[in-house]
């Protein structure tokens, strides 16, 4: 289906408060996971949780490397979650912050608990809330975004014309 064919869809009324929200979110997220990945979680920290895992505590550097690859690739994620400031909706931004925030949510379940464990002993609560915020946030905005895309069958809350409406 080319791009003629779709239907048009106009601006809803959430379509902007979505936008805002997405595009404050993601500067939460982007900082939340720049704490986490380059201030909270380093040699020192992933030491300790190595060895409350069991694992061999001379390979933190090298999961190190791996995991701030990752956090970096969550940052470029929510750096453009931020675009959404713009107000102007487009379907790739949402499928983008869809992807990057649903992932980001999934790591509550997939970053082994010794890394909160470790983050905890090392920096007390102000260790895990930027991760517990940025996570749990990500999983608040897929739901809400989910759910107005679902109630109005198009991204950004945005509205389609009613089948029998005529186009200009």
């Amino acid at each position: 289906m080319s791009s003629r064919d779709r239907p048009a869809v106009r601006l809803g009324r959430w379509t902007t408060p979505l936008l805002v929200l997405t595009g404050w979110a993601s500067v939460v997220f982007a900082v939340g996971t720049a704490v986490h990945a380059f201030v909270v979680v380093d040699e020192r920290t992933l030491t300790r949780m190595m060895v409350l895992a069991g694992a061999d505590p001379g390979q933190a550097p090298v999961f190190l490397v791996g995991f701030r690859v990752v956090g970096c690739l969550y940052l470029v994620g929510n750096a453009l979650g931020v675009l959404a400031l713009r107000r102007r909706p487009s379907r790739w931004l949402f499928r983008v912050v869809l992807v990057v925030n649903a992932t980001q949510a999934a790591g509550v379940r997939l970053v082994p608990p010794e890394v909160f464990t470790a983050a905890r002993e090392r920096f007390g609560v102000a260790g895990v809330l930027p991760s517990l915020v940025t996570d749990i946030g990500a999983l608040v905005l897929v739901v809400v975004l989910v759910t107005a895309s679902v109630i109005t069958r198009a991204a950004w809350g945005q509205v389609r014309p009613s089948p029998g409406a005529s186009r200009p």
